[in-house]
């Protein structure tokens, strides 16, 4: 019997209850996956909880993703890289091993023509915690030649571009101010990593204004972590241009599925896992 569960605040707009137990459903294995809300000041006790109850792995999101990788005993090259984990393993010795699937979920939701078209270009991110930091990665192993990352706080965001400094040095990244985000032409791609869009966190609100989305060259792509709800306000706006879009959802099932292979050695249906997740969100 497999258990594992997801930690964060908030998690009510989660859907990796719903697609972990597709992903259960679809290899006919017998597990359970509980959403287990913690904010940062509980982490501590929720990990003795999770050792104490039987759990063999765990995901991780905001606001843990950087914070958990103080207590664990490793971490893959790809969370080293990104400084964040978002999925840990409990070993038998109940000691955490740390990966970063975020990375690899972002890079395969992409078709494969426009990833290939990312070599050289410039890249917009908006926000600087765990999943931007990922989204840095995966940009880079993509061989973009620049990353922007708008955040609110340059001074907290300075420590995370310059360890993806250290370890791209051939990937030229900046911290700019995010309200002074006025142009994207020159960008190829823009990735919102902040929740604004969430639902139940300024859902109906976008990041970045209609007159800046317009900016954006015809080739260009809007990718939107957030996943729920499926469209989110800046996913609508980019439609309204004729942008390329890249909606959350992929990048959620494709790094949850990629946590199921770590924590049971199988590869899940992606497909079903899909299904579920729309299911769930159209009801």
């Amino acid at each position: 019997m497999y258990k594992f569960g997801l930690i964060g605040y908030p998690l009510s707009h989660s859907m990796s209850k719903v697609i972990q137990e597709a992903a259960f459903k679809s290899l006919g294995l017998n597990g359970t996956y509980d959403i287990l809300e913690t904010e940062q000041e509980d982490l501590v006790s929720r990990l003795k909880y999770l050792r104490a109850n039987g759990f063999q792995g765990f995901n991780v999101t905001i606001p843990l993703k950087v914070p958990i990788t103080l207590f664990l005993s490793g971490v893959d090259n790809v969370a080293n890289v990104a400084g964040s984990a978002n999925t840990i393993k409990i070993l038998d010795d109940s000691s955490m091993y740390g990966y970063n699937t975020d990375v690899y979920g972002f890079v395969e939701a992409m078709p494969e023509d426009f990833r290939q078209s990312l070599n050289g270009k410039s890249a917009a991110v908006l926000g600087n915690g765990g999943a931007a930091r990922a989204i840095g990665v995966g940009l880079a192993i993509l061989k973009v030649k620049k990353i922007d990352f708008y955040v609110r706080n340059i001074v907290n965001a300075a420590e995370m571009v310059e360890a993806l400094r250290r370890n791209f040095p051939n990937v030229e990244m900046n911290c700019k101010q995010i309200e002074r985000l006025e142009n994207l032409s020159d960008y190829k791609i823009l990735v919102n990593t902040t929740p604004i869009g969430m639902r139940g966190k300024a859902m109906g609100l976008s990041p970045v204004d209609e007159d800046v989305i317009k900016t954006l060259g015809d080739d260009a792509a809007v990718y939107d972590i957030v996943y729920n709800p499926l469209k989110t306000e800046l996913i609508k706006l980019a439609k309204k241009h004729n942008k390329i879009t890249i909606q959350g959802l992929d990048m959620l099932i494709y790094q949850g599925a990629k946590a199921f292979e770590i924590w049971t050695g199988k590869k899940p249906d992606v497909l079903q896992m899909k299904i579920a997740a729309l299911e769930e969100m159209t009801e």
